[in-house]
């Protein structure tokens, strides 16, 4: 017999309102609901995984961490970043070399380091304190100060910010 909680994990891979329906439930549920999204969740497609990921992370229950690792193997990119990102935003202990071996992943796949897993696995690795960002002198004296500290940089030194960054690789 199937639970409830089993159940809704079934509807994620449903129909959009039914899907977000079932998220909506078992973000309700919490930490009850957790065993039974990772057990299912090998057996969701590609979006039913994000929106598992999203019930994780607004649980936010570290048992869902091997979960959330083994996604960083899954052949969707998406997922990998996502997965990567909640192991962050989650401080899920024993991630930093998973999360390195995904960003190795990422470069020996060649993918460009401005897509957006490249991207995601940089800020898990930096949001857990392996690696730090690393701004050329020139673009960082170009940077202004802003009131939320968000990097941005004028556009009048587009062509400069492009070229330091491109000097220091």
């Amino acid at each position: 017999m199937t639970s409830h909680i089993e159940t809704l994990v079934q509807q994620l891979d449903g129909k959009a309102d039914e899907s977000y329906d079932a998220r909506a439930e078992l973000i309700w549920i919490g930490a009850d609901a957790i065993p039974a999204v990772i057990d299912g969740l090998p057996s969701l497609g590609g979006f039913p995984q994000l929106t598992a990921i999203e019930v994780f992370e607004e649980v936010g229950d570290p048992r869902c961490g091997p979960a959330l690792i083994g996604l960083l193997d899954n052949g969707n990119p998406t997922v990998r970043e996502w997965a990567a990102m909640a192991l962050a935003s989650l401080e899920i202990d024993r991630t930093v070399e998973p999360l390195r071996h995904a960003y190795r992943a990422c470069l020996e796949r060649a993918t460009p380091p401005d897509w957006t897993e490249s991207v995601g696995i940089r800020w898990a690795l930096t949001e857990l304190g392996a690696r730090a960002p690393v701004v050329p002198p020139l673009t960082a004296r170009l940077r202004p100060i802003t009131a939320d500290n968000a990097p941005g940089w004028p556009s009048a030194h587009f062509t400069e910010i492009i070229n330091d960054l491109a000097d220091h690789a």
